[in-house]
């Protein structure tokens, strides 16, 4: 089959022929329709986690089960499918409660094994991981799901707890955080984007974001959304992932507000104002995307087109492309959303409407 490969940390990944897997017990094969290229994988490829080499990326993935190994039950060939990027192991105390999320014993597609910038790729413990996908939804769409939106969407409704009224503030407009003002917007509350991008904070007040700040004007963007907010975000969110954004979020949220780290952080302290934590009686929380268990009510809100996650598709590419799309991360984006890889796609549509459902 044909994947994503790089041999070394940083070195020019290439579209190569690879050997296609098997199934192993109690885990499936997925035949690959389309899969997101996410900063996450850009991290990996730039040496900032290990993962074992040579390697191939990709962990935001929808397809066709093409194999199942001995033991699933719940899922079979021709199956049509989603997976969360952090696969539990079905079996621990954490999996068994509803946390697959923070399985001590995860799998992860393009970081502990090879992922999804492939024609296909394994996933281990298919009957606790693979979700099933609405007939009516796309593999494009589906595949945007996966990591930001799914991660945006459990920070915000699990961690946050937002609700209709509140005010949110989301610091980094990237796939992340556009998945979480569009999220914002439809759960009720009043968005407040910060980003450097006029063309991101463009789209999120598209989007319908109350407020957009641009951070590199402004030279405090916290002061900032208090002042919009009346006092500051009920709830805030770091979409980025740096020592200033997260900052930023905590200092801009108003008295018992929650703060949610969902943009990685790099190696290194991160300090935050924990004077202003303490002060204010704020609530400070990590999340790390979302388990298989959790998709039905973001899928039903999908369906019936509350959601529209497709709207964050800027660019459909074929994996002949994606290795440059990789690479490219090394640069600020040229344009906001995401960009999705398409096997046996419409290559180049923008917009739901304008592709095959596959």
């Amino acid at each position: 089959m044909r994947a994503v490969v790089y041999s070394a940390y940083g070195e020019p990944p290439v579209v190569a022929d690879v050997p296609a897997p098997v199934a192993p017990d109690g885990g499936a094969v997925i035949e690959v329709r389309a899969t997101g290229v996410c900063r996450s994988d850009w991290h990996a490829w730039r040496g900032h986690e290990p993962v074992p080499l040579p390697h191939t990326p990709g962990h935001e993935l929808a397809g066709i089960v093409a194999e199942v190994g001995a033991g699933v039950t719940r899922r079979r060939a021709g199956d049509r499918v989603t997976v969360p990027f952090v696969c539990g192991c079905g079996g621990c105390a954490y999996c068994r409660a509803g946390d697959a999320q923070v399985c001590p014993h995860q799998t992860q597609p393009g970081f502990t094994g090879p992922g999804s910038f492939a024609e296909r790729v394994v996933i281990h413990a298919a009957d606790t991981n693979l979700v099933a996908l609405p007939e009516s939804l796309d593999f494009v769409t589906a595949a945007s799901l996966g990591c930001r939106f799914a991660t945006a969407y459990r920070a915000l409704t699990a961690h946050g707890r937002l609700a209709a009224g509140d005010w949110l503030a989301v610091h980094g407009c990237g796939g992340l955080g556009l998945s979480a003002v569009q999220i914002g917007v439809a759960l009720g509350a009043r968005v407040v984007a910060v980003d450097i991008a006029p063309a991101a904070l463009a789209l999120a007040t598209e989007l319908g974001a109350a407020h957009a700040v641009d951070a590199t004007a402004d030279p405090d963007p916290a002061a900032t959304v208090a002042s919009l907010t009346g006092g500051g975000a009920t709830v805030s969110v770091d979409a980025l992932g740096s020592p200033g954004t997260a900052a930023a979020s905590v200092r801009g949220l108003r008295r018992r507000g929650r703060h949610v780290q969902v943009g990685l952080l790099p190696a290194g302290p991160a300090p935050l104002p924990m004077d202003v934590v303490i002060a204010r009686e704020l609530s400070i929380h990590g999340s790390h995307g979302m388990a298989a268990a959790d998709y039905p009510p973001l899928l039903a809100l999908v369906a019936d087109g509350t959601l529209r996650p497709d709207l964050l598709v800027s660019k459909v590419i074929g994996i002949e492309d994606a290795p440059a799309a990789l690479t490219a991360m090394d640069h600020p984006p040229t344009e906001p959303g995401m960009t999705v890889i398409a096997f046996r796609a419409v290559f180049g549509c923008a917009r739901l409407e304008d592709r095959v459902v596959l």
